[in-house]
């Protein structure tokens, strides 16, 4: 009241802080959360699961069982695939326990049977999820031929857009040489399956040569020994009947049948009932979900245009994240339009006053802004829950808002002056408005609280020093 051009500059200097803090703020789906799981998986196809329990899952669960702060372990063993994983108290640092997890399993490594994939230890995290997911078909073009192109040309041009992590490629048909050997043949050269894969293996690479020696400087040789296409392989010598004779060969094309054919589908991919290659968008953690969703829908229409993509090739989006998120924010702003305009029109219909209309119109773009401003300093993101606080603040404010305008407007109406009506009237609803505020906010955090402790499978909260 005494000084209302400052407050007016003040107001005027935080709504601007709070428009450039609106620009700043990344959209996701969901809050940073970061589970504190510790998860470890392995592969070893075909390895039926007692024999995966006992030389696999109980190696890992006694050298992981011992990582500093893990208070839970739980195990679940298939037929050729082992996972372990490991459970922290809420407000553990995870990367710390995966550090200190990553430590063990290098321990256990040597416990471990040879032949085995090599482990993989990750911390869980829902921002691994994909953002956006496409399946990818044609008419024309063969499955092999078309999963190559997904995996080599699309999932790659896709990888160095701003804010994309990876792209994963999945179904279809992999392309896969096929060596059917015939086993009595191999007998009668007194060979077998595994030494065939040695031969095809050690036959297979470029070998270095050494450092070249001139007068202008050195040149780096190899022996280039891989094969160049499927063409040579028949060609393949063998050592024959008679090993002390490196004369007497026999060639790959005489013992085995060479195929140029794809793999076993594991993973079927139909769209409209047409075979497809499923192609899975991931971002980067503090990338902007909706904004890395619209660069590759931007991506592909680029491609299309420069014919990069061929036209009989089908690209349909399956799944999009950022959908979800335009309909969280449009629901947002069109509830605090709405919950704006009803209540001043309630407030004009009681008290007449224009003036007092606009003051309940404009605290809540005020309000707004500030919230802006506070959720860029504390690194907050517009997702469903930071969406659903700031509906609810809106309805607190706009509560507040109307009952102290309404005890302000009823000491004027005693015929007291501008400056004894505001003292007045603010010394006797703060205490009820700051109780009732409070009592929602307690609420509300309880709420979140339950929510996270049940999302992450506890029943309900810790007693921690983190919690106190």
């Amino acid at each position: 009241m005494r000084h209302p051009v400052g407050v007016v500059m003040l107001t005027l200097a935080v709504m601007v802080l709070g428009a450039f803090a609106l620009g700043s703020l990344n959209i996701d789906l969901l809050p940073r959360i970061i589970y504190p799981d510790i998860r470890v998986r392995i592969l070893d196809p075909g390895v039926p699961a007692k024999i995966m329990e006992d030389e696999v899952t109980r190696q890992l669960e006694e050298q992981l069982a011992i990582t500093e702060g893990a208070i839970a372990v739980q195990s679940q063993t298939q037929e050729g695939r082992s996972a372990v994983d490991l459970s922290f108290a809420y407000g553990t640092d995870v990367d710390q326990a995966l550090r200190d997890a990553s430590s063990r399993l290098d321990r256990a490594k040597r416990f471990l049977p040879d032949g085995i994939d090599p482990p993989v230890i990750y911390k869980r995290d829902p921002f691994q999820l994909p953002v956006a997911e496409y399946v990818v078909s044609s008419p024309l073009l063969d499955p092999v031929e078309l999963r190559a192109w997904v995996d080599y040309d699309l999932s790659r041009a896709l990888l160095n857009l701003d804010g994309v992590a990876a792209s994963e490629v999945g179904g279809g048909l992999e392309r896969e040489i096929q060596v059917n050997a015939d086993q009595y043949r191999l007998a009668g050269l007194e060979l077998d399956v595994l030494d065939l894969e040695q031969i095809l293996r050690q036959a297979n690479q470029d070998i270095p040569a050494g450092r070249l020696r001139m007068s202008a400087g050195e040149i780096s040789g190899r022996t280039q020994g891989r094969f160049a296409g499927v063409e040579e392989l028949p060609a393949l010598p063998l050592p024959g009947e008679d090993r002390a004779d490196p004369l007497s060969l026999v060639r790959l094309g005489e013992v085995a049948r060479i195929v140029d054919g794809a793999a076993e589908e594991r993973l079927r991919i139909r769209l409209d009932g047409r075979p497809g290659v499923k192609l899975s968008i991931q971002k980067q953690p503090l990338a902007n979900t909706v904004a890395a969703v619209d660069r590759v829908g931007q991506e592909l229409d680029r491609l299309r245009d420069q014919g990069q993509i061929p036209p009989d090739i089908a690209i349909e989006q399956v799944d999009d994240q950022a959908r979800y998120i335009r309909r969280a924010l449009n629901n947002a702003v069109t509830a605090a339009a709405g919950g704006a305009l009803l209540a001043m029109a309630v407030v004009y219909l009681f008290l007449g006053s224009l003036r007092r209309t606009l003051i309940i119109g404009s605290a809540i773009p005020i309000a707004v802004l500030v919230t802006f401003v506070l959720m860029a300093a504390f690194g907050l993101t517009f997702n469903i829950m930071t969406l659903g606080g700031l509906a609810l603040g809106i309805g607190m404010l706009v509560d507040n808002t109307i009952v102290m305008l309404e005890n302000l407007y009823r000491h004027q109406r005693r015929g007291e002056s501008p400056e004894q009506a505001a003292d007045g009237a603010s010394r006797e609803v703060t205490g009820a408005i700051v109780a009732a505020t409070s009592t929602n906010l307690a609420t509300a955090m309880a709420g979140c609280w339950n929510g996270c402790c049940r999302s992450i499978g506890w029943s309900s909260p810790p007693l921690s020093p983190a919690w106190s």
